[in-house]
């Protein structure tokens, strides 16, 4: 039996809208972009990219050579050598050029996990008047009842700005890495390299510590009193720590040969640095940190073999899994941006015909693309990524 405590006048039939069957269930999963505190992009930067050598050389190299990668634009009929969209690029806004805009887009990516341009409409070409890389750190998404963004909030300190989504274009475009456990957010390097960096930093304290006591491990001041009893006084406690602060603590102390009285004797304890090995755990950490981040361990200085031909193999190993799906994926993100923002279809992509890294494999596959003689014209452009031929008169 069915109890109707209230009854009211029928309500309307709500309409049916096409939508993603899990949207309404995965708009709230997540509120944050990480969900340990440790582990957060302001805490995260601080560590392992301004505290830490390794992890801000493996950031500097990878936004800058992506940064550096010419970029085409082409439609599906010929490329462009010059456009809008790329003049809006090469000067973004009164502030940057193309290297910057993109190398801090680059290094958002990498630290975050999330990159955010910001367009200034005004453009009498449709196109944005202007671009700006925003932090990832100060910006939160909200989702709708669909899962799907409707709206960015920008927070600096108490002011907050809101942008919105719902429009015919959008004022924000969200690069974001892929991140298996959050919705909305992307996972960087950074936090899959943070145990490693941790240990990487610990290291460095460790040494430093241990030279700002000559490379000494501590010890123990031990007292044996001669009437059988091995307390101090609280007087002679006091004393003697009064002592060990003022004379044998400290940089400017290290070394300095220790005076003991009657009943003391001085036992040294803890391993040294040999017999710990921290040496080689802080070379292993930091080769974690470079596989995290996908840079041959040998181009950021790490110990290892580094003869002439494994630096040219890691090189071009870097280039080709690391620094070209980064660009390929962002260029082309941007790329279906900008085109929404202007209304006319083109695609955007790193020219590999001028990466100098990789001119031994491109000559490699012209020869081999030029030598097929049962392929026309068009299908060995096609193969190379190039448009078709122009047609005469159309030129």
């Amino acid at each position: 039996m069915v109890f109707q405590l209230f009854r009211g006048p029928a309500q309307p039939a709500i309409p049916e809208t096409k939508a993603s069957a899990t949207g309404p269930v995965i708009a709230y999963a997540s509120s944050g972009r990480v969900a340990w505190s440790p582990r957060d992009t302001v805490s995260l930067t601080k560590t392992g990219f301004s505290g830490n050598p390794v992890g801000f050389r493996a950031v500097k190299l990878i936004a800058e050579a992506a940064a550096a990668l010419p970029l085409v634009l082409q439609d599906a009929e010929r490329r462009y050598d010059m456009h809008p969209a790329l003049s809006l690029l090469t000067n973004p806004n009164p502030g940057q050029g193309r290297a910057e805009l993109l190398e801090a887009l680059y290094g958002q990516l990498l630290l975050s996990g999330d990159g955010y341009l910001e367009a200034v409409n005004g453009g009498t070409t449709g196109l944005p008047f202007e671009l700006h890389v925003l932090r990832s750190d100060r910006m939160r998404l909200i989702p709708g009842n669909d899962g799907w963004p409707v709206a960015y909030e920008y927070s600096v300190g108490a002011r907050k700005h809101r942008f919105d989504m719902t429009g015919e274009t959008a004022p924000i475009c969200h690069i974001k890495s892929f991140n298996p456990q959050d919705d909305h957010y992307g996972l960087s390097p950074m936090q899959a390299a943070a145990q490693a960096l941790d240990v990487h930093n610990s290291a460095s304290r460790w040494s430093k510590g241990l030279l700002d006591n000559a490379a000494r491990p501590s010890g123990a001041i031990v007292y044996s009193g001669g009437d059988g009893y091995g307390t101090l006084s609280p007087e002679q406690y006091d004393r003697l720590v009064g002592e060990m602060e003022a004379h044998h603590m400290g940089a400017r102390n290290a070394g300095r040969p220790m005076l003991l009285e009657g009943g003391l004797d001085w036992k040294p304890m803890g391993f040294s640095p040999s017999d710990m090995e921290f040496h080689k755990s802080k070379e292993a950490a930091a080769r974690e940190i470079a596989v995290a981040f996908g840079v041959p361990p040998m181009l950021l200085g790490i110990p290892g073999e580094a003869t002439f031909a494994n630096y040219q193999e890691a090189h071009r190993a870097f280039y080709r899994l690391t620094v070209l799906p980064l660009a390929t994926r962002v260029a082309a993100t941007l790329g279906t941006w900008l085109s929404a923002q202007s209304g006319e279809a083109f695609e955007l992509k790193p020219d590999l015909d001028q990466v100098s890294a990789l001119a031994a494999e491109r000559d490699q596959q012209w020869a081999r693309v030029a030598g097929a003689d049962f392929l026309s014209a068009e299908e060995k452009r096609r193969i190379l990524g190039l448009p078709p031929l122009a047609e005469p008169g159309n030129e």
